[in-house]
């Protein structure tokens, strides 16, 4: 295990807890979103009126049961898929296509067999033209951040899982944009795993300084992540309630413990029906 894994209560110099986004400069804006999609059995509507501000650097998750339509939202502000209505922006400015400033990090870590990990890691920038000298010494940085060191030139199925992830996290990073889109990044990890490597997450989110928007059906594990956890209603998905987690940073495990980190669970459970 690598030593930044070692003591897992312990997430050092983490930015300050953003409870609101008053006063914080604005990153993503989603003003009445609705997307409904067309099948067979006639139009399913996924998403339903959403408006949402994210913040710069800020960390938010979104929780709700199966189909309310969370990781249709990560699409549409990827624009790997066209809203039916509303508007999405980004620093201001419509989201009208794919942007280089934006990460995505799926469940499954989808690393190429055929290369090694460094290799994977440098995909993206290859695919964008970026200046390789520069993008293999970033790859090499961030491989080291998530304790893949010594890991460059292995294949993927000589990996753990969680390994695998990190290294998928290196490459969503790989060209330094400056937000992350997570679709339950950690789902299909044992629970072990899945407790390191969010608290790695947070150690990369503190270094990296990125707004992260991340996907989990965990409610703790929602709490325990994020500045602000956006609760969604079943089909069509709506936004609930957004709850402001007022836990210090660093968090750690014992604050699951809590009576307050308790209230944040029981207010979650009550909205989306867990």
């Amino acid at each position: 295990m690598p030593s930044s894994l070692r003591n897992l209560h312990v997430v050092p110099n983490e930015p300050a807890s953003k409870h609101s986004t008053a006063g914080v400069v604005e990153k993503i804006k989603i003003q009445g979103l609705h997307k409904t999609y067309l099948t067979k059995t006639g139009r399913t509507v996924a998403l339903q009126n959403v408006d949402l501000t994210i913040g710069g650097d800020e960390f938010i998750a979104l929780v709700g049961p199966s189909g309310c339509g969370k990781s249709t939202l990560l699409r549409l502000i990827s624009a790997l898929i066209k809203p039916s209505k509303g508007k999405l922006f980004m620093d201001g400015k419509p989201i009208v296509g794919p942007s280089h400033d934006v990460g995505i990090v799926f469940q499954q870590a989808v690393l190429l067999p055929w290369r090694n990990v460094l290799d994977n890691v440098l995909l993206p920038a290859e695919i964008l033209g970026i200046d390789m000298k520069k993008a293999r010494e970033r790859a090499h940085q961030l491989l080291e951040l998530v304790g893949l060191k010594g890991f460059e030139m292995r294949g993927p199925h000589e990996l753990s899982g969680g390994m695998q992830q990190r290294a998928a996290i290196c490459r969503a990073l790989i060209h330094n944009p400056s937000v992350l889109l997570m679709d339950e990044p950690f789902a299909a990890l044992d629970a072990l795993t899945r407790e390191e490597l969010g608290f790695e997450l947070l150690r990369i989110w503190a270094v990296e300084k990125k707004t992260i928007i991340f996907v989990t059906h965990n409610i703790s594990e929602a709490i325990l992540l994020s500045d602000r956890v956006v609760a969604m209603s079943p089909r069509p998905g709506r936004i609930s309630e957004i709850v402001e987690v007022d836990l210090p940073r660093p968090r750690t495990i014992d604050m699951e413990f809590t009576q307050q980190f308790k209230s944040y669970s029981d207010r979650v459970r009550a909205v989306i029906g867990h």
